[in-house]
């Protein structure tokens, strides 16, 4: 449905792990990564990382084809690709970077699917290692986004995009804290998708009462595919409706002098 725009998170929502942790843990850099955790952001902490990686020799093909391996629900892939047959406008909006989404998205066949990707720019430097940039230099963010990243302003962007094009309705999935600032920015008209027993989903049980969307929640792939069939059916009922209900309403405005006169029948 044209009128549905889906944005996904991307770590622990379309995969199952975290792309960052995933590429550093296989590599096995996890005691430098933990041991330098402390002393920087996520976001520069992952530039230095991937500098003390090709430092050791660690490749962009290692790194890609790590990527590759990431674990993914056998569900995920398929939803993504109904939404996107159903005509749906698909976005992701992630703390990861672009060189880590775009590699497994193209890997999995998803890539074409997804009309904008909010990420971390990331690039190959001249010596041929990894380089990830914020998304952002620093915002004021209260509620728990990064400093380099806030998801509830991308999307206020996103929303005065589509205001544009007339009415829009938005179906946001996400695991984790970083995706509870965006679930306050959604209308009642939306929905938030939040996996169960993740951050997101405690902050959201903590804090209902300030959320204008209705909120269904989803354990695995499967529900996620359950769920999101179903709120593209009630979507699709409830704007066919609303057209119906339109045409009625202009019919019952017309002037009664151009509306059909009833049959005069002679006596």
């Amino acid at each position: 449905m044209a009128g549905i725009v889906m944005v996904f998170d991307f770590d622990k929502t379309i995969i199952e792990v975290d792309s960052d942790n995933w590429v550093v843990d296989e590599l096995g850099a996890t005691h430098l990564f933990n041991e330098l955790l402390p002393t920087m952001p996520w976001n520069s902490l992952m530039d230095k990382m991937m500098s003390e990686l090709y430092e050791q020799g660690k490749s962009i093909d290692e790194i890609k084809e790590i990527l590759r391996r990431a674990p993914i629900h056998p569900r995920i892939v398929p939803t993504i690709k109904t939404a996107y047959a159903l005509g749906c406008d698909l976005r992701i909006v992630s703390d990861a970077n672009t060189l880590f989404i775009d590699t497994i998205i193209d890997h999995l066949g998803i890539k074409s699917c997804f009309s904008e990707i909010h990420t971390n720019p990331s690039y190959i430097d001249q010596q041929g290692g990894l380089r990830i940039s914020p998304y952002v230099d620093f915002h004021t963010c209260t509620l728990g986004c990064p400093p380099n990243m806030c998801k509830g302003m991308i999307i206020e962007k996103i929303q005065a995009s589509l205001a544009k094009e007339g009415h829009k309705r938005m179906i946001y999935m996400g695991d984790g804290i970083g995706d509870f600032c965006p679930s306050l920015k959604l209308r009642e008209s939306d929905f938030m998708m939040p996996r169960k027993d993740f951050p997101v989903w405690d902050l959201i049980c903590e804090n209902r009462a300030i959320l204008k969307s209705e909120i269904h929640e989803w354990a695995d792939g499967k529900e996620m595919e359950k769920i999101m069939l179903k709120l593209i059916e009630k979507i699709k009922i409830q704007e066919s409706g609303k057209m119906l209900s339109n045409e009625h309403c202009k019919s019952d405005n017309i002037p009664n002098a151009v509306l059909p006169q009833p049959l005069r029948v002679h006596q």
